[in-house]
């Protein structure tokens, strides 16, 4: 009879070569997290200063259309409030401006609502009268919206400049 002399396990280099093969496997999966992560937070980033920047100037746009009079900035004059006389008398005069780098509106004698949030700054607010005397006003509005990065990480650096105008509308 003869016996054969089986062996079972792996050798040292087997054993070191599964090792290498497996942490180098890792290393790119950690990586590929790393930027699927860093992404996914520009991301939110831009989607936040996108949302907080149109809901703003749509806002503004829509209180200027509806809007009877505008009180300042005077006629070819640029400002950073925006003052106007709506229809409706309670909410005279409406008011748009900065508290601090928060974009505010105060309608009347109601207490001011913040349109923009914490997590983004607001800077370069304009207001031009581009009227023309015997037409309905016609106000230019710009800003800048930048996100807040208080981590100092790159993916939350982020900022977008709206431009848009409007036009009163006669009743």
């Amino acid at each position: 009879m003869i016996y054969k002399n089986k062996q079972s396990g792996f050798t040292l280099l087997e054993l070191l070569l599964y090792v290498s093969i497996s942490a180098l496997f890792l290393f790119f999966i950690s990586i590929f997290l790393s930027f699927l992560l860093e992404a996914r937070v520009k991301n939110q980033v831009i989607a936040e200063v996108e949302q907080q920047g149109l809901q703003a100037m749509q806002t503004i746009t829509q209180t200027i259309r509806n809007s009877a009079i505008i009180n300042s900035p005077t006629l070819g004059a640029s400002t950073a409030s925006l003052s106007l006389n709506t229809y409706v008398v309670v909410n005279n005069p409406t008011v748009f401006d900065l508290s601090g780098t928060a974009l505010r509106i105060k309608e009347g004698s109601a207490v001011a609502i913040f349109l923009t949030n914490s997590r983004v700054q607001i800077s370069g607010l304009s207001f031009q009268n581009l009227s023309r005397a015997g037409t309905p006003g016609v106000i230019a509005v710009t800003f800048t919206l930048t996100y807040v990065n208080t981590s100092g990480r790159q993916e939350y650096n982020y900022q977008k400049t709206f431009k848009t105008s409007a036009t009163l509308r006669q009743p």
